[in-house]
């Protein structure tokens, strides 16, 4: 059937009139506009000169370079720094709602006490008093003060790490990442120095276990931006992907190739490349590496398959990619950015060390001389503390700062962990948001906004050379905050623990001169990049590693995790522009979505859309299904950063909070927790 000019001329005319007298598109247009520009709390822009300050963003994970548009100095927009080689002007969906955030109706606007359940406002002078004073008395009482820090990169760190242990404490933790596990498999049980880099730049094969470099894992931009310019729209591809692991997700979508790869497997799948290449003639200059190798002859083809579900021809075509090219490079990691193990990590740096591709960045020189190294810090286990604290196998801490951090509602069994948090004799949320740890604690002590802030970040994990960049104050501060390193600088002066300086910024002005950059031009925007390496001398621990990999059973039902930066981190729920990115597969109306493949779902006796409920350690969230053929079969995919209980009215309620069904077990040999493809329930509702 044709349609005539005539004809056509009345369906358009009928439709526009259609149109006209159904109330569907102004409903629409309305939800677009209060969606997109009405927020009653973003300002009304003034007259005057427009003006792109350079800056460094965290309100990611890893941090971008950014330019903060300006109109009378008043910030309106976010654009990436092209000037700057970190990000070379892209920018990632959290930092690019910068400047909503700094007027987010869920800023801190001062500080606060706990009076009851309820907060009243103090003044910093009253903050600091009240501190001190409870701090006099646990001065030489290792663990009745503590911290936790999300910030993994910044100097910041080496003021509150050298404050404790001026008090007598060793009771710093970082936020459990990728990042951590490696530390704790590189500088922990392989005794190594420094922090493994991965130089995808310069990379022609790049394999990804676990490791979701497009959305997840490192400096995002930075990632998507060196495989850009190896993947040419027009003209030769110079690099081959090949993602391994249990979901299409966004790396998968633009691989070359996806292996699908139990979560629980990929140490397994990860020494089957070992075996492989072993036998091919390949070999490592790592102590141990001949004893590894008997270790690794133990995962042949056959048993990979049995314990991460890869077909022997997909294990063997996989490491035929990787005898073949000539620079590759193999990144390891988990699906959520937290939660993998020593093994996994271990078989990674063993694989990268036979192919000639092993990464060590050197560590640049601490500022503050009393400060632990960074290293050890990294290594450390914050999930295993908080249970020996839990299970009266640790001291209960009479001062917990929280940094940077949401742990209440992030860390896995997050219901358990928020309880044990509530333990704390006081709790201290140095948060610029009111988020879930923020909600709990009994003093709020609110910290600049990113862009409002000085503030640095050494060699962000994931990148392939020593980096520094710095981060300077664009615009004014919008609430009443203080840089959390000064706020302790003071703190410490009261309490007679001498950190060398009396300002954080002659902290990062003594940090570059000993890293023998320029302050000038990192104010303006610049990065210093070190060509540097260090020391590639470790030692490989089969005996661990077999215990760690006895662990491995490959069977029955797991869920795992995914990280996305548009829904929001742990530390940074959903801004509002970006609800508006999350699928309805995700999300829709309040309920989460979990995707499984349709032979999953046959097993459990569910179809699509039915209600579900997960339980695992302890704890149940709901749910509906998703069929999705992206997943394989024995695994169960749910997105994190919803169920905030916290913030604003915009994120707030929508969905539910994975983390607290994410069971943690002690990983056989190392004893590190481990929740990376946990076991899990499912049943209808």
């Amino acid at each position: 059937m044709g349609l005539d000019r005539r004809a056509f001329i009345k369906f358009v005319v009928g439709g526009a009139a259609g149109t006209l007298f159904t109330p569907i598109p102004w409903k629409l247009a309305d939800d677009a506009s209060i969606w997109s520009q009405n927020w009653s709390w973003i300002p009304r822009l003034k007259y005057g000169a427009l003006t792109a300050d350079a800056t460094y963003s965290k309100l990611c994970p890893a941090g971008c370079a950014v330019k903060v548009k300006k109109v009378a100095g008043i910030a309106y927009g976010v654009e990436g720094n092209s000037a700057n080689e970190l990000s070379k002007g892209g920018v990632c969906p959290l930092c690019a709602t910068g400047s909503q955030m700094l007027r987010s109706p869920s800023r801190v606007a001062g500080p606060m006490k706990k009076d009851g359940d309820k907060f009243k406002p103090i003044s910093w002078d009253e903050a600091e008093a009240l501190l001190a004073d409870k701090l006099k008395g646990l001065k030489g009482q290792d663990g009745k003060v503590a911290a936790i820090s999300g910030d993994l990169s910044g100097t910041a760190n080496e003021v509150l790490s050298g404050f404790l242990a001026g008090l007598g404490s060793k009771s710093y933790y970082y936020m459990p990442a990728d990042q951590t596990a490696m530390a704790k498999a590189w500088n922990g049980v392989m005794g190594g120095s420094g922090q493994i880099g991965y130089d995808l730049e310069e990379a022609d094969l790049i394999l990804c276990i676990g490791a979701d470099i497009m959305d997840a894992f490192g400096p995002v931009v930075r990632n998507q931006k060196a495989f850009a310019a190896k993947r040419p729209m027009e003209g030769d591809k110079t690099l081959t992907l090949v993602y391994a692991g249990p979901v299409r997700n966004r790396t998968a979508a633009v691989a070359d190739k996806w292996v699908a790869v139990r979560p629980d497997g990929a140490a397994a799948f990860a020494m089957g490349l070992v075996n492989l290449l072993a036998k091919s003639g390949k070999s490592a200059s790592l102590g141990g590496f001949s004893e590894f190798a008997d270790l690794a002859a133990k995962f042949g083809p056959e048993v990979v398959e049995k314990l991460a579900g890869v077909k022997p021809e997909a294990l063997k075509d996989v490491a035929k990619a990787l005898l073949v090219a000539k620079n590759p490079v193999i990144v390891v990691g988990s699906e959520s950015g937290q939660g993998a193990g020593v093994a996994l990590s271990a078989a990674g740096v063993t694989l990268n060390a036979m192919l000639g591709s092993l990464n060590v960045l050197p560590e640049f020189p601490k500022a503050v001389a009393s400060a632990p190294d960074r290293a050890g810090l990294l290594a450390k286990d914050l999930v295993g503390w908080l249970a020996a604290v839990d299970a009266g196998k640790a001291p209960v801490p009479e001062v917990l700062f929280v940094y940077e951090a949401n742990p209440a509602y992030s860390l896995p069994q997050a219901g358990n962990m928020a309880k044990t948090l509530r333990k704390a004799g006081m709790l201290v949320s140095f948060s610029t948001f009111m988020d879930e740890t923020a909600a709990m604690a009994d003093l709020v002590l609110p910290a600049p906004h990113p862009f409002e802030r000085l503030d640095d970040a050494q060699s962000p994990y994931g990148l392939g050379k020593a980096t520094y960049v710095l981060a300077t104050a664009v615009v004014a501060p919008e609430k009443d905050c203080k840089g959390t390193p000064d706020f302790i600088l003071g703190l410490s002066g009261k309490l007679g623990v001498d950190l060398g300086f009396g300002a954080f910024e002659d902290v990062l002005k003594a940090k570059v001169e000993a890293i023998g950059a320029d302050w000038d031009a990192l104010a303006g925007g610049a990065v210093y990049v070190s060509d540097k390496k260090g020391s590639a001398q470790a030692s490989l621990d089969a005996g661990t590693m077999s215990k760690a990999l006895a662990g491995i059973k490959g069977e029955g039902l797991v869920l795992i995790a995914q990280a996305h930066l548009n829904i929001g981190t742990g530390k940074l729920a959903t801004p509002p522009l970006n609800l508006t990115t999350i699928r309805d597969t995700e999300l829709y109306g309040k309920d989460v979505f979990v995707q499984m493949c349709a032979a999953t779902a046959k097993s459990l006796g569910l179809s699509e859309g039915a209600k579900v409920k997960l339980a695992a350690g302890g704890a149940d969230i709901s749910a509906r299904v998703n069929l999705s053929e992206g997943v394989m079969p024995g695994v169960v995919a749910a997105p994190l950063g919803l169920g905030r209980t916290a913030w604003d009215p915009y994120t707030k309620g929508k969905g539910d909070n994975v983390c607290k069904i994410l069971a943690v077990s002690a990983e056989p040999g190392t004893g590190l927790s481990v929740w990376a493809g946990s076991a899990v329930s499912v049943a209808k509702m």
